[in-house]
């Protein structure tokens, strides 16, 4: 009697060891498909999204209106466009890297219109907005990504024809404006009434000379694209150990397997007492069968 026990028992006792072991070779796969390192910061927040009054960089490019090949000289006109680059880094060699950068922008002729220096030794910052000529963004983009690890990267670029050809069709309509003010200077009247004219005049050349600030990001010489840049400081990630790896497992394994003992035993008992139940409930069927009889 007791060998069949024995038997019994280790039958039994090989499935739930054997379920022990699936579980933990899972978790040990599944450790091995994701990241293979530890986190370590956040890399979502834009710095320069709340830096206020940035220089704009403004390019352009020549395109054709038309298909006809014989009118391309007659139709081809400047596409102007934002081109923006992001661009965020780690390293545990601040210092090398961020001369590395400098000397990049210096290569390819570029110009840091904007720099931000934040922290303390060991945690530090740096963020910069780079203007670079648009024949060479995208080496000048690949370059930098060589240097320090990169953590994020995105591209974006918006056409600006449209705002471009309204600022300029704004600016005539104020010159048309300021041209026929000043005409008006020429013909008599009350010294009150040419005192409104020229408080009118003023405010209307100085709205000329906003819009052509906003229309000299515009011009040629001062065409660049834009890449912005930031360096954080941080030790060199570390990838996580076999040893490691092993004792999460087995963390993992022993919570789960637990729970799902005690979700079976839960189970078994409730069908147990179920059937108890429709057991009784035949039983007194029966009696109040016999009675009945």
């Amino acid at each position: 009697m007791n060998s069949t026990f024995m038997k019994r028992f280790w039958k039994s006792s090989k499935w739930f060891i054997g379920l022990f072991i699936l579980m933990f070779l899972f978790r040990i796969l599944y450790g091995y498909t994701t990241s293979d390192v530890n986190p370590s910061g956040d890399y979502s927040d834009d710095f320069f999204s709340s830096i206020n009054n940035l220089r704009k960089n403004y390019a352009s490019e020549k395109f054709v209106m038309k298909d006809d090949i014989a009118a391309i000289s007659n139709n081809a006109a400047n596409q102007k466009f934002e081109k923006t680059a992001t661009v965020k880094s780690k390293t545990s060699e601040f210092e090398q890297d961020e001369l590395k950068i400098k000397e990049q922008v210096k290569q390819f002729q570029s110009v840091i219109q904007y720099e931000q220096n934040l922290g303390q030794k060991e945690n530090r910052q740096i963020h910069l907005l780079i203007g670079v000529p648009p024949t060479l963004f995208d080496s000048f983009y690949v370059e930098i990504q060589k240097i320090a690890v990169i953590k994020a990267t995105q591209i974006t670029k918006v056409d600006k024809t449209n705002e471009y050809r309204q600022l300029n069709a704004k600016k005539i309509s104020i010159e048309k404006t300021l041209q026929s003010l000043n005409e008006l200077k020429t013909k008599g009247g009350q010294i009150s009434d040419f005192v409104q004219l020229n408080d009118k005049i003023l405010e209307v050349e100085e709205k000329l000379q906003e819009l052509g600030v906003e229309l000299g990001n515009f011009d040629t010489e001062n065409e660049f694209c834009t890449v912005k840049l930031s360096l954080y400081e941080g030790t060199a990630e570390k990838g996580i150990s076999f040893i490691h790896r092993v004792k999460i497992a087995l963390e993992w394994t022993i919570k789960y397997y637990a729970i799902t003992l005690f979700t079976f035993l839960c189970v078994a008992i409730t069908v147990f007492v179920l059937l108890l139940i429709v057991d009784k409930l035949k039983l007194l069927k029966t009696i109040a069968n016999k009675i009945g009889e």
